[in-house]
């Protein structure tokens, strides 16, 4: 099987396992910039941490005009459990100032201007175009992705340091339309079935197609 088939199977496989797959970061869709500050929270944090810090921070803070008129101190009450809080918290108020300043307040539909907000990478721009919008311009790589992805042979590189290599890999070989699909289920499988450290090849239901199934 090649590549692009295997790609394929993969996404038919896993949208079956998870039909109703989305990111598990919490926040209320009548406020889309939400995602925007979830997202950032996430780098190197876990979904669970942040939805812990969101529950409290999302009552008070809403839309980018709210982050924008909080300062530093008041902020840092929230966020002060996650990891980098401090430079997460210069970034969120610095990315709601900048998207007032830029956008008008309006969350951008394209990487390419996504990425100029402070706190914002490709898999970052990613996530939110995708989760608020629908749309898949690009694959979600994180570690998951990099592990599963790498496991599955779809890619050559087992370090998500090569994010931008990956998803140009993955790119050529997942048919667009299923970026987001793909996006989504690859991280959920790696979360819960294909663990880093102990994946559950026996329960997986990719073993019949994955390379790496039983070696590892």
């Amino acid at each position: 099987m090649n590549k692009k088939n295997l790609a394929a199977e993969v996404v038919k496989i896993l949208k079956a396992k998870y039909p109703n797959a989305k990111a598990e970061l919490n926040w209320d869709k009548e406020f889309p910039y939400q995602l925007v500050v979830a997202v950032m929270l996430s780098a190197q944090a876990t979904d669970k941490g942040v939805n812990k810090v969101t529950a409290g921070l999302f009552k008070k803070y809403k839309t980018p005009q709210d982050f924008a008129n909080s300062n530093y101190k008041d902020l840092i009450e929230y966020t002060k459990s996650i990891n980098y809080y401090k430079t997460k918290t210069e970034r969120i108020l610095k990315n709601a100032g900048q998207l007032l300043e830029m956008f008008n307040g309006q969350i951008p539909k394209e990487i390419k201007d996504l990425i100029k907000l402070a706190g914002v990478g490709r898999k970052s721009a990613n996530v939110i175009l995708q989760e608020i919008y629908g749309i898949g311009e690009g694959v979600v790589v994180d570690t998951h992705m990099t592990r599963v992805t790498h496991r599955l042979k779809l890619q050559p590189y087992s370090n998500q340091k090569d994010a931008e290599k990956i998803e140009v890999e993955l790119g050529k070989i997942v048919d667009k339309k299923s970026y987001t699909d793909f996006s989504r289920s690859i991280v959920l499988h790696g979360r819960y079935t294909c663990k880093a450290q102990k994946p559950m090849c026996p329960e997986c239901e990719l073993n019949k197609i994955c390379p790496s199934a039983f070696n590892l």
